[in-house]
């Protein structure tokens, strides 16, 4: 064999040899600050744990096997010529970087419901969902499980559930113990075998929803921009859009109760601030579910804190905006998007 071959061949093996995350802490280090740090702010707190332990152990690379992971993988981008990013690219990839349990847990994050937890995803599946699944499950386990998810969601899958089987679940409930950890791992593994992934197999997200919410994070004069741009491309789709956004002026169809609520939970100088920017209709609104002393201290807020950014007024906005949605997904308060509509929960 050549001299140049037999070096090339080290020089693979010796690139072989390293870890899916030991290749990636190598990639980080080639390329440096400069060019590393938007892969950085990508990275959740898991695999800045992962790649910088990675990276303090790794010991010395040579140059030459540097060149060959590179090489390696920019020859891989060049390969396919268009890169198509899903679900199934992005995992091949992970899987070239990362352990493979990791991967299998970051692939898991991005087809299911969102959760930390098998029972947080759970109470993020639509209920009648669940309970499609559960009706053919033992009520023992529909026991167990209910038990662990949360109480409303529990009690919206049990009044779907067939009465005898709900009844029999409910008994089983009241009756139930501590349940043995091997017990509750078996049941956790099925429902991430068996449901979850074909639950994210089966669900794919209305696109015009998911732009929605990227919308509603834009500041105002963005958003403008982007929905006068995409009704000259496509007045149908920009309507769409426009029909699915949940704005700061859509908390008017909250009813007295729900208003009172978000007024509980909503930071003070983020209400003065969105209201300083907000139609006179609007604050009328909102200061006409306060006490009249309380209405009186937030037009004081309003009046004393002078001209205010029109982007610290969307920030504002967008705040109170997110603290009805997490009401509204603990069902604490209802939000609809259009009188007349059926209700949007967030």
């Amino acid at each position: 064999m050549a001299p140049q071959a037999l070096a090339t061949t080290t020089q693979n093996a010796a690139a072989r040899r390293l870890t899916g995350v030991q290749r990636a802490a190598v990639v980080m280090f080639a390329l440096g600050e400069t060019h590393g740090a938007a892969v950085w702010k990508h990275l959740d707190d898991d695999e800045l744990r992962d790649l910088s332990a990675a990276m303090a152990s790794l010991g010395p690379i040579d140059s030459e096997t540097v060149e060959s992971l590179l090489l390696d993988f920019v020859g891989r981008l060049s390969a396919t010529g268009a890169l198509v990013g899903n679900v199934e690219s992005t995992e091949r990839l992970l899987q070239q970087f990362l352990p493979k349990d990791r991967v299998g847990q970051i692939m898991e994050e991005i087809r299911g419901p969102a959760g930390r937890t098998m029972w947080e995803k759970l109470s993020n599946v639509q209920e009648s969902v669940l309970a499609s699944y559960l009706k053919n499950e033992y009520p023992q386990t529909v026991a167990v499980v209910l038990s662990r998810i949360r109480a409303e969601q529990a009690a919206r899958v049990l009044a779907i559930l067939p009465e005898e089987f709900a009844i029999d679940v409910v008994r089983r409930m009241l009756a139930m113990e501590s349940v043995q950890k091997d017990i509750l791992e078996r049941i956790e593994k099925t429902l991430r075998v068996e449901f979850m992934a074909g639950l994210a197999q089966a669900t794919r997200r209305d696109s015009h929803e998911q732009m929605a919410e990227i919308f509603n994070s834009f500041d105002r004069q963005t958003e403008a921009r982007f929905i006068n741009k995409l009704e000259e491309a496509s007045k149908e789709s920009a309507d769409r859009i426009k029909q699915l956004m949940f704005t700061f002026d859509d908390l008017a169809k909250l009813d007295s109760a729900g208003v009172q609520t978000l007024l509980r939970d909503a930071p003070r100088d983020k209400l003065a601030v969105a209201l300083k920017g907000a139609s006179q209709a609007m604050r009328d609104f909102i200061m006409g579910n306060m006490s009249s002393r309380a209405s009186k201290m937030l037009t004081e807020d309003i009046e004393a804190m002078g001209p205010v950014r029109l982007r610290d007024v969307d920030e504002a906005q967008a705040a109170i905006v997110n603290v009805a949605k997490d009401l509204a997904s603990n069902g604490q308060i209802s939000i609809s998007k259009n009188k007349g509509e059926e209700e949007l929960v967030y």
